[in-house]
């Protein structure tokens, strides 16, 4: 019997993130890939138990957030500052995880996108950190693909 193919997961640190047809925006965090289905109880009249029956209600989707040290790059902020200027701009948002040789293994694809809060640095003279800031994006749904 030989032995089972070793498959080691995937190190979180090795990604890119697209933002519609533009070029890979450095990030050094992506926070939020989540996905639930709500739970709605219904109770018939006539059940004798008085348990309710679970049924699936609306999806949802939580808003993700892109962290990243501040530079000249203005992709993050140009994005939301078109909303803010009163033209929202819906783009699609593919978060790609690379494995060790950095060839892509799996894509989140985030649908209808859109830029909705921004945060800026926390600037303090006392302190030695990177000045981050981050981008939270709402969008109406996640598709995961397989890249490989």
């Amino acid at each position: 019997m030989s032995p089972a193919a070793r498959t080691d997961p995937f190190m979180a640190q090795n990604f890119l993130v697209v933002i519609g047809d533009g070029e890979p925006t450095a990030v050094s965090e992506v926070l939020g890939l989540e996905a639930a289905i709500d739970v709605v109880e219904y109770r018939t009249g006539n059940l004798a138990d008085n348990s309710p029956t679970k049924l699936a209600g609306l999806n949802r989707y939580a808003n993700v957030t892109l962290r990243r040290g501040l530079t000249q790059d203005l992709t993050l902020w140009s994005w939301m500052n078109s909303g803010l200027g009163g033209a929202l701009v819906r783009q699609t948002v593919a978060i790609t995880l690379r494995d060790q040789q950095d060839n892509p293994v799996l894509v989140w694809q985030l649908k209808n996108a859109w830029a909705c809060k921004w945060t800026g640095p926390m600037l303090s003279a006392k302190s030695s950190e990177v000045a981050i800031e981050s981008l939270e994006i709402c969008h109406e749904g996640i598709e995961l693909v397989s890249a490989g």
